[in-house]
């Protein structure tokens, strides 16, 4: 889901991560398939706040995205 995310241009990542229930599902996704590839423990403990904090991480990551094209943390 990560790879996808980021094959997407930046306005669909944008619209993605606009929509406050599709961002929660989105972060979710891409954070704890970036975590499971990756594999530390950083990136894990992102994934659970991002689990229960969702939609906040979502409207930082669309910012995020916005200037540096890719999720924080996930780079």
């Amino acid at each position: 889901m990560e790879k996808w995310f980021e094959k997407q241009s930046r306005l669909v990542q944008v619209l993605l991560l606009l929509i406050p229930g599709v961002n929660w599902v989105v972060e979710i996704l891409v954070r704890w398939s970036h975590a499971l590839n990756r594999g530390s423990l950083v990136k894990y403990l992102i994934a659970i706040l991002v689990t229960v904090f969702g939609i906040v991480f979502g409207w930082i990551d669309l910012v995020w995205c916005l200037l540096f094209k890719h999720l924080i943390f996930c780079d």
